[in-house]
């Protein structure tokens, strides 16, 4: 589990391509410390396990259901990642609960600055967009953000200096596709809820629950 935190950025250094996965190699500094093989290092909110260390950095394999899932696919050797390492107890949970497992990607279709925020729009479909709410969680690139405006099947956030600084999203470009998680307490409370009732009131019930807590 992660937080959507990110600790740093780092830099794929390497790709080695299988006929449908790929091996990672990422030059990174921070998150090595402590981090051994079989770790898990979320990169650009995707677990990834630590196959090997490299003095400088890590390796972790991509199968196949994750290049079809996710983003990773896009990378190319120079390409800049956010990197998380797993939480822990004493990890203090400063994003959301996070799980790395990707639920779909979307596409940036409008980039804004206001003052000292940067605005982005994306372009999600309606599996990811029917768990979105205004003032809930959301996970884009592995960054754990609040979603500031829905509009269709578009939602906004508003990244504040110090998140546009830490992450890669301050270079996120109109048309980029980027790695999407929802909050997974929705769909949990789905999952539960569903199986004795209508999941679209569930959905509902979820949606006021957070709007007004």
């Amino acid at each position: 589990m992660f937080t959507g935190i990110i600790e740093e950025t780092g830099t794929v250094k390497a790709i080695h391509r299988g006929a449908k996965s790929v091996t990672l190699e990422v030059q990174a500094a921070a998150v090595m410390e402590g981090t051994q093989v079989g770790d898990s290092i979320a990169t650009n909110g995707v677990c990834l396990t630590v196959t090997t260390l490299t003095g400088k950095g890590f390796t972790a394999d991509v199968m196949p259901q994750t290049m079809r899932a996710t983003a990773l696919g896009s990378l190319r050797p120079g390409s800049a990642v956010n990197l998380e390492r797993a939480l822990t107890l004493s990890t203090r949970l400063g994003g959301h609960i996070v799980s790395g497992h990707v639920d779909g990607t979307g596409r940036i279709v409008k980039r804004e600055q206001e003052d000292t925020a940067l605005w982005l729009w994306i372009e999600a479909p309606a599996n990811i967009m029917r768990y979105v709410i205004e003032k809930g969680s959301i996970t884009v690139q592995g960054v754990s953000l609040t979603v500031a405006k829905v509009q269709g099947m578009m939602f906004a956030v508003s990244l504040i200096p110090h998140t546009q600084g830490a992450t890669t999203l301050h270079s996120a470009k109109v048309g980029d596709v980027v790695n999407l998680e929802n909050d997974v307490i929705a769909k949990y409370v789905e999952k539960f809820c569903g199986d004795n009732g209508n999941s679209d009131d569930t959905v509902n019930l979820y949606r006021n629950f957070m709007m007004n807590k």
